[in-house]
């Protein structure tokens, strides 16, 4: 990785970079992984309107850390002011992205990009996003302060990730913070090849652990928030959460 440096542009090109992953199409290795033959395709995805957060869980967040997730803090080393080089969930949700990775095929990790994320951090990301016209809403949260309705990071119950293969990251299809179609989690479901496999690999494994995947970002998945409750008819348990001893 890089060391931490100053902004790289304004606007969304300010997300390209840095990029840390490899595009998993061409990789030749991945065409010998029997785990991606007759993957199911992704289901019809939603995104319902999510009801307040009425009784938030006091569960804590701890650091992020398992020997088969890679953390790449990429906004602390892009240079973002409001970034901290920590990375933390909910007890919980860090629990089940380890049964994630520890049922993962052999040779198979995960990378996260981002996980819990204070405020600040989230209105510089917003700003950057959409101080400029033409970016479509919904791939950047609103930094709402309002404790019943938190932007998903900020719950820590949210985490954005990819597959890593021998601990390599993988794009699949498109890096992280692409502001494109691309993105969208079933873009690939008509373009066979790894980046399709491995996208319908990500969403069964993380689906299974209970997480529930954003439609327009193929990383992004949430349990425990206000969308993951829409989702699954359930009721949201995290409001606005904070890494224990982090000064406010």
């Amino acid at each position: 990785m890089t060391p931490r440096s100053g902004p790289h542009g304004q606007g969304p090109d300010r997300f390209l970079i840095p990029c840390y992953t490899q595009p998993a199409d061409g990789i030749e290795a991945l065409t010998h992984l029997g785990c991606l033959a007759g993957l199911s395709p992704l289901p019809s995805l939603i995104d319902p309107t999510p009801q307040p957060v009425t009784e938030p869980s006091s569960e804590p967040l701890v650091p992020l850390a398992h020997r088969r997730i890679r953390v790449l803090s990429n906004y602390w080393h892009a240079g973002w002011e409001a970034a901290v080089p920590s990375t933390w969930l909910r007890a919980e949700a860090m629990d089940r992205l380890a049964h994630v990775a520890d049922h993962l095929p052999s040779r198979l990790g995960l990378a996260v990009f981002d996980a819990w994320r204070p405020l600040p951090l989230q209105a510089e990301l917003f700003h950057a996003a959409y101080d400029e016209p033409g970016l479509p809403l919904g791939y950047v949260a609103d930094p709402n302060p309002d404790p019943t309705t938190p932007p998903p990071h900020l719950t820590g119950g949210t985490v954005d990730l990819s597959l890593t293969l021998d601990g390599v990251p993988l794009a699949l299809g498109s890096g992280f913070d692409d502001f494109t179609t691309a993105a969208g989690t079933a873009a690939l479901e008509h373009v066979p090849g790894a980046s399709r496999e491995l996208r319908r690999l990500l969403y069964q494994s993380m689906s299974s652990a209970g997480f529930v995947v954003l439609h327009c970002e193929w990383w992004h998945f949430e349990f425990g928030t206000r969308r993951w409750a829409a989702i699954t008819g359930g009721v949201p348990r995290y409001g606005p959460g904070v890494p224990v001893g982090w000064a406010v």
